[in-house]
């Protein structure tokens, strides 16, 4: 019988990929880990045994163990979780092994850049950036690593600051995680990533556009590049514009999800009228 305190992996789903998504955290043990190295989009590693000493970096905030199974371990991380002061701490029903029978997304850990000693991946791009360089940071925060890391330099440094910072270079020519043919920065982390759901997709059709001028690939290519470029305009630091798209991508991405077939027009339709 499901814990009161448990998440079934139908709702984990939709919680995936929302700024609101609780902290996901997968607590295998290194066997359970090696027989299975790959994990849900966004889940952080850490140690169960060791619960008392990071459970302060969940303080005030809600999340969701993951275990093997959805037993005994991830219930009393969970517990440790909600007594050091989480504000909720739930664990996956059936855990890890539920989730890959739900057909739930799964990133290879092998396909994960280096990271560093808080457990951060590090990105390292050129300045002033306009849509593939918010998008790949939107996709990175939402389904690999919402403690990532991105250091926007000017584009002659980006080798040596890469190298310094053990980071991992993006959107550069000649880099892993870059273009590849006629498709963008977003294309190719999706693919190495195996995030093959139906909204990304979608909207990796959308960024491909206006990140490439073939603003015919989608409708909303056009007002995605003209929302890219006003941006650009409004903020002087990177990283202020990276905020303020992170809301942008929020918004494209439920549309993908949730949106695509709700029309809008003037005047409204009165109720009980067709329009």
């Amino acid at each position: 019988m499901s814990s009161i305190n448990s998440i079934s992996p139908d709702k984990l789903a939709r919680l995936i990929g929302v700024p609101h998504c609780p902290a996901l955290i997968d607590v295998r043990t290194d066997g359970d880990y090696d027989a299975d190295p790959r994990f849900p989009p966004g889940a952080s590693r850490r140690r169960p045994e060791s619960v008392s000493d990071w459970a302060s970096e969940f303080v005030g905030r809600p999340s969701i163990v993951i275990d093997p199974c959805g037993e005994q371990v991830s219930e009393g991380v969970a517990a440790w979780l909600r007594h050091a002061g989480a504000s909720s701490s739930d664990v996956l029903a059936g855990g890890h092994l539920a989730w890959v029978k739900s057909g739930g997304p799964l990133i290879p850990s092998s396909k994960v850049p280096q990271r560093d000693a808080f457990g951060r991946t590090i990105w390292v791009t050129r300045s002033r950036p306009k849509v593939d360089r918010i998008a790949c940071p939107w996709l990175i925060r939402r389904f690999l690593d919402p403690a990532a890391i991105f250091l926007f330099v000017a584009p002659a440094e980006v080798s040596a600051v890469t190298e310094r910072f053990g980071g991992a270079p993006f959107d550069i020519e000649g880099a892993f995680w870059s273009h590849r043919g006629e498709r963008c920065t977003f294309d190719t982390m999706l693919e190495e990533w195996g995030l093959a759901i139906e909204p990304l997709q979608r909207l990796a059709v959308i960024v491909r556009g206006a990140d490439t001028a073939r603003l015919d690939l989608a409708p909303e290519a056009a007002g995605l590049l003209a929302a890219s470029l006003g941006q650009s305009r409004m903020y002087a630091d990177d990283l202020e514009q990276l905020k303020a798209g992170m809301a942008l991508y929020d918004a494209f991405y439920r549309w993908c999800r949730d949106a695509t077939d709700e029309a809008h027009n003037w005047p409204a339709t009165k109720s009980g009228k067709a329009s």
